[in-house]
C-alpha cells in the first residue's frame, strides 16, 4: 500500500472515530434531556408534557413507563379509552407512583456512588415536587385518597417479596395539607377479632383510602394476614375479614380487591384476584387464573387492573370486578397506574 493511501485510510478511520464520538456524546445529552422531557427514545413513546390535571380528551391512565431504553421508568401517559395509544412520557422517574385530585406520589431511587437509596417525592399537579421524604427500605406500595390530602407509602425494611414471612415493612401516611407524617401505623392501636392485640411480629401494607380519616389496609401476624379499618384520627386498626392482602377499594366504597392466598399454589405464588363484598363479606374470585402479585386499581366500579411480569418486566392488565368476563392486556410495559379525570 502506497504512502498516499496509507495516509487517506487513518484520515478516513480519524473522521469515522470523531463521529461515532459525537454521536455517542450527543445521544448521551438526549437522554439527560429525555429525562427534563425534551428528546430520548424509546419503542411507542413520545415526550411531551404528562400532568395530573383535566385534560380536553378525557380521563387518562398514568402509569410507570416499562419501555426498555432511555425513557423507562419515566411517567407515561394513555387516553383511558384508548389505552393502546402511542403514551406520553416525562419525568420525574418512579418505581411506584399514584396520583387523585392533582396530588401525585413518586417512590423513586436516588442512585448513589456505593449504593441505592430511595425517597418518597410529593408532586403537584404539574409533576413539580412540593416535598420529599427520605425511606427506610425499598419501595413497594403506595396510595392518594381521593382528595388528594393524604398520601401513604409502605417500603420492605427487610426482604422484597410478600410470598413467604421473612420480611419486615414499614407503612406511613402523610397529610399534605400539614406536612404530619405517621411514620409508622405500627403504633396505632389493633383490635384482632374485637379484642385488644399487640405483637412484636406485626406488619402493615397497602393502604386504600376511603376518605380524609378512614383507610383500610393489610395486617399479618402470627402467619395470618387480615383486611383491618384504620382511623386516622383515633389511630385504630380493626380487624374487618381475614386471608387480604394489598387491598383497594372501589370508588363506590362498597367492595374490596385484594390478593388472596389459595390453598395448593406455588410458595413463591400462592395469590389469586378476588373481590370482597363489604356488606355481606362475600368473597367473589375473578376471572384471572394467573398470580397476581400487586395492589389492584379500579379503572371504574366494574373494572380492576394490575400489573403481571412481562417481556419489559410489567404489563398491566384487567379484568371484571363481578368474576364474570376474561383477562385483556390493557398497556404493555407499565406499572403502578392511576386513573386521572
Amino acid at each position: 500500500m502506497t504512502f498516499g493511501r496509507r495516509l487517506l485510510v487513518l484520515l478516513v478511520a480519524a473522521v469515522v472515530l470523531v463521529a461515532a464520538g459525537a454521536w455517542a456524546v450527543w445521544r448521551a445529552a438526549g437522554a439527560q434531556d429525555g429525562r427534563r422531557g425534551v428528546v430520548g427514545d424509546g419503542p411507542g413513546t413520545v415526550l411531551g408534557r404528562v400532568g395530573l390535571g383535566p385534560e380536553a380528551d378525557g380521563p387518562r391512565l398514568v402509569f410507570r413507563s416499562m419501555t426498555w431504553g432511555d425513557r423507562r421508568d419515566l411517567l407515561g401517559a394513555v387516553p383511558l379509552d384508548r389505552p393502546g395509544a402511542t403514551r406520553t412520557v416525562s419525568a420525574p422517574d418512579c418505581l411506584r407512583f399514584h396520583a387523585a385530585a392533582g396530588t401525585g406520589i413518586c417512590l423513586r431511587a436516588v442512585h448513589g456512588p456505593v449504593e441505592d437509596t430511595y425517597r418518597a417525592v410529593v408532586l403537584d399537579r404539574d409533576l413539580r415536587e412540593l416535598r420529599h421524604y427520605d425511606l427506610a427500605g425499598i419501595p413497594t406500595r403506595d396510595r392518594v385518597s381521593p382528595s388528594g390530602h393524604l398520601v401513604a407509602w409502605t417500603v420492605f425494611l427487610s426482604g422484597d417479596s410478600y410470598a413467604g414471612t421473612a420480611f419486615s415493612t414499614r407503612t406511613s401516611i402523610l397529610d399534605t395539607r400539614t406536612w404530619t407524617l405517621r411514620e409508622n401505623l405500627e403504633d396505632f392501636a389493633v383490635t384482632l377479632d374485637g379484642r385488644p392485640y399487640r405483637a412484636a411480629d406485626t406488619n402493615i401494607w397497602g393502604v386504600t383510602f376511603a376518605d380524609d380519616s378512614r383507610f383500610y389496609a393489610t395486617l399479618a401476624t402470627a402467619g395470618r394476614t387480615y383486611l383491618v379499618a384504620g382511623d386516622l384520627d383515633r389511630r385504630t386498626l380493626t380487624t374487618v375479614h381475614g386471608n387480604v392482602e394489598c387491598p383497594s377499594l372501589s370508588p363506590d366504597g362498597t367492595r374490596i380487591a385484594y390478593k388472596k392466598r389459595v390453598a395448593g399454589l406455588s410458595a413463591d405464588d400462592p395469590w389469586r384476584l378476588y373481590v370482597l363484598d363489604l356488606r355481606t363479606m362475600a368473597e367473589t374470585a375473578t376471572a384471572e387464573q394467573r398470580g397476581v402479585d400487586d395492589q389492584a386499581l379500579w379503572l371504574d366500579d366494574r373494572t380492576l387492573a394490575y400489573a403481571l411480569p412481562g417481556d419489559s418486566g410489567s404489563d398491566l392488565w384487567t379484568v371484571p370486578a363481578d368474576g364474570t368476563g376474561r383477562a385483556t392486556l390493557l398497556v404493555a410495559a407499565a406499572l403502578s397506574p392511576a386513573v386521572v379525570n
